[in-house]
C-alpha cells in the first residue's frame, strides 16, 4: 500500500546531496542486514549524479557491502554505450568505479550500439528485470513467498529526479510513457529533452518500490514540485505519480521548495 509523501527541505543543493548520500548509505546497510543484499534504482541529473559522488566521498561508504548491491536505472538515453550523456557512464565516473561492485549486479539499460531501437532495448531491460525477479523468487524460502514470481525484483530504493516540466525518469507530460499501465519498461521516442530516444521504467514499475525518493534542487523546479505535491494528474504532471509502498520522500533544497504546501514541509539537516 502506497503512502502519502513526506517533504524534507535542505538549505542548498550541496547539503541536500550530502544528506541524500547519508540516507542512502544507512538505508542500504539496513536492507542488507535484513535481506543480505539490497537493490537501488539510480537516476541521472545534477542531483542524482552529485549524490553518487557524495556517497563515494563519504567516510561511511565502506559500511555498505557494495558487492551485494544490485544497481538498476530508472531511465537511460538511447545513445552509444560510451556517450557522455549516458546516466550509466556518469554513475560509473561518480561512484561505481570507486567501490567494489559485482559487475553481474550492475544492470545497464541497452545502448544504441547494442540494439537497433529503443523499443528493443526496453524489451531486453524488461526481460532482465523478470529474470532477476525469478531468481529472487527461487531463492525465497520464507513462509510468505508468493506462488509466482513478479515481473520485477524487490526494489528497495528508487531515486528520481524531476525536470522543470515535471517529468520523471523519461516519462514526459502527456506522452505515451506516462500513460502506460501494463509494461514495466518502455522505449521513448520524441523526448522533449535531447536526446530524443530513451528507455524508461514506467510508473507502475516505479510504484512497486518499497521507497521512492524524489531528489530535486533549483528554483526552476519549484513549479513542478508544487504541482506534484498539490495532487496534480500524473499524465500532465508525471512527478505527481510516484508512490513507494512503504515510503515516499521528497528530498529537496529551499530553492525547489518555494511552492510546496506548508502542511507537507519538514525541514531536515540530514538522515532522519
Amino acid at each position: 500500500m502506497s503512502v502519502e509523501p513526506r517533504v524534507s527541505i535542505h538549505p542548498d543543493s550541496s547539503v541536500l546531496m550530502a544528506a541524500i548520500a547519508a540516507r542512502l548509505i544507512t538505508k542500504l546497510v539496513d536492507v542488507q542486514d535484513k535481506y543480505g543484499e539490497a537493490t537501488v534504482v539510480l537516476t541521472g541529473g545534477t542531483v542524482g549524479i552529485g549524490t553518487l559522488k557524495a556517497v563515494a566521498d563519504s567516510p561511511a561508504a565502506p559500511a555498505v557491502n557494495w558487492s551485494k548491491v544490485n544497481f538498476w536505472w530508472g531511465d537511460e538515453r538511447f545513445v552509444a554505450s560510451d556517450d557522455a550523456d549516458r546516466n550509466t557512464k556518469q554513475a560509473y565516473d561518480a561512484l561505481l568505479s570507486h567501490i567494489p561492485v559485482d559487475p553481474d549486479r550492475v544492470h545497464e539499460p541497452g545502448s544504441a550500439d547494442q540494439f537497433g531501437s529503443a523499443e528493443e532495448a526496453a524489451e531486453d531491460y524488461a526481460r532482465r528485470l523478470r529474470e532477476a525477479a525469478a531468481e529472487e523468487h527461487a531463492a525465497d524460502m520464507s513462509d510468505d513467498r508468493p506462488e509466482e514470481p513478479s515481473a520485477l525484483p524487490r526494489l528497495d530504493v528508487v531515486l528520481l529526479g524531476v525536470g522543470p516540466d515535471a517529468h520523471i525518469a523519461s516519462l514526459f507530460p502527456e506522452q505515451g510513457g506516462i500513460r502506460e499501465k501494463t509494461r514495466t519498461v518502455v522505449g521513448v521516442r520524441n523526448s522533449p529533452k535531447p536526446p530524443p530516444l530513451r528507455v524508461s521504467l514506467t510508473l507502475p514499475a516505479i510504484n512497486t518500490a518499497a521507497e521512492v525518493w524524489m531528489v530535486v534542487a533549483g528554483e526552476d523546479k519549484a513549479g513542478a514540485v508544487g504541482l506534484a505535491l498539490a495532487g496534480a494528474n500524473p499524465v500532465q504532471v508525471p512527478a505527481a505519480g510516484p508512490r513507494g509502498t512503504s515510503r515516499t520522500l521528497w528530498l529537496i533544497d529551499e530553492n525547489a521548495a518555494s511552492r510546496v504546501p506548508h502542511q507537507l514541509v519538514r525541514k531536515d539537516a540530514a538522515g532522519a
